[in-house]
């Protein structure tokens, strides 16, 4: 889970990680208002929304005046952050975050982030920070320093002070960012957290260590254990989904609706995403993401199929399924007879199926009377389904 960067500094606030001081708003009325109680000089307008570049895409803005707040809130509040093809998957901005504008004297990046492949929570830090860190480590791979965190007693440990000398020479900055490290690692361990990222990470005019932008992943398997996580989760999804996005999610779908006309049933968000690419580089418009959970089960597909038929945008289905582990063809297959057994109206269907009990599936779907077109690729499902499209509109 994605936490929202005002969520995130809420969180680190608790570890003793100092942010700049500010309110969430989510009229430009409220923002307007924010600043006034603020009360600063400066000010940074920010949009709630995991984007990771905010900034290039024109959700943060400055300001001097609540005056300007309002303005810059007004520009942002209830728009797409990444602006252009409307069926893309875009993020409305439903918040803003009023902050105070910090000066400072130096900029660093500070992260803990969960190492996959060695299964292992690491340290990175350097002593510069700010835009395209990432794209500047490839280049001098010395930039970002590293330590394995070891966990102990539900603690983590490294040498923080170590790590802290690489990055300056100062004395009392090191013993400072020694401390900042050592709390960072606790969060993240406390927050089951798979990434906590601060950048830029500021050394102020008057010697304090600020975190001015914090993005922040938790384990969602973890949020069982953790209620107050799993309280911003449902806060988010009441912000940013609308009625029919959380009756999918009860109903064991993410699903997000687009402005295209062909439905998309896959099983995985990975795959969801390809077979979006592929359907855009066939031509066609995708009407909706589709990820049906591995806990869904025949009934729940049908509700997330009933979606589609009951779309008057939707002039054809591509199911893509790939069956493993606990989700298997079959019951996508026994979904799908079900929600066209609900639903009178008739569309194009084309299916890609393979893995678990793929070929029992095609069973159930014949059994079913289901029409449909077989693809045996995802290529070929792709295109076949943006040609049933086509004729179908005309």
């Amino acid at each position: 889970m994605n936490l929202l960067e005002y969520q995130a500094k809420r969180l680190l606030g608790r570890f003793s990680i100092a942010t700049p001081i500010g309110r969430v708003a989510a009229t430009e009325t409220e923002a307007f208002e924010a600043a006034r109680r603020l009360g600063c000089d400066r000010f940074a307008v920010k949009a709630q929304v995991p984007v990771l570049d905010r900034k290039k895409h024109s959700g943060i803005a400055f300001a001097t005046t609540p005056e300007q707040v309002r303005a810059h809130a007004r520009s942002m509040i209830g728009k797409p952050l990444v602006p252009g093809d409307k069926s893309a998957i875009t993020d409305i901005v439903q918040q803003v975050l009023i902050e105070e504008r910090i000066d400072n004297v130096r900029e660093m990046y500070v992260a803990v982030t969960l190492d996959r492949s060695a299964g292992k929570l690491v340290l990175l830090a350097s002593a510069a920070g700010g835009e395209a860190i990432e794209e500047r480590a490839a280049i001098e791979p010395e930039l970002i320093r590293r330590r394995e965190l070891t966990l102990l007693d539900n603690k983590a440990v490294a040498d923080f002070a170590s790590l802290a000398a690489e990055i300056t020479e100062d004395p009392g900055l090191a013993s400072m960012l020694a401390n900042l490290y050592r709390d960072l690692a606790d969060a993240a361990v406390a927050y089951e957290a798979t990434l906590i990222e601060i950048n830029p990470l500021a050394l102020t005019r008057d010697g304090r260590l600020i975190g001015l932008d914090v993005k922040m992943a938790v384990d969602d398997s973890a949020l069982y254990r953790r209620p107050q996580l799993a309280a911003l989760r449902q806060e988010n999804d009441r912000i940013s989904s609308s009625p029919t996005e959380l009756e999918a999610q009860r109903f064991q779908i993410n699903y997000i609706p687009l402005n295209g006309d062909i439905g998309i049933v896959v099983n995985g968000a990975g795959l969801a995403l390809a077979t979006y690419d592929l359907i855009v580089d066939a031509g066609g418009r995708p009407a909706n993401f589709m990820d049906i959970r591995t806990t869904a089960t025949s009934l729940d597909i049908a509700h997330g199929f009933g979606l589609l038929l009951t779309n008057p945008k939707v002039k054809s289905i591509l199911v893509n399924v790939h069956g493993g582990g606990m989700q298997r063809c079959d019951t996508i297959a026994e979904g799908i007879g079900i929600a066209l057994r609900r639903h009178p109206r008739q569309l194009p269907i084309v299916i890609c199926m393979a893995g678990n009990n793929a070929d029992f599936a095609r069973t159930i779907l014949e059994n079913n009377g289901t029409r449909y077109v077989a693809a045996q690729d995802m290529a070929e499902a792709a295109e076949l389904v943006v040609s049933l499209s086509k004729r179908k509109a005309a």
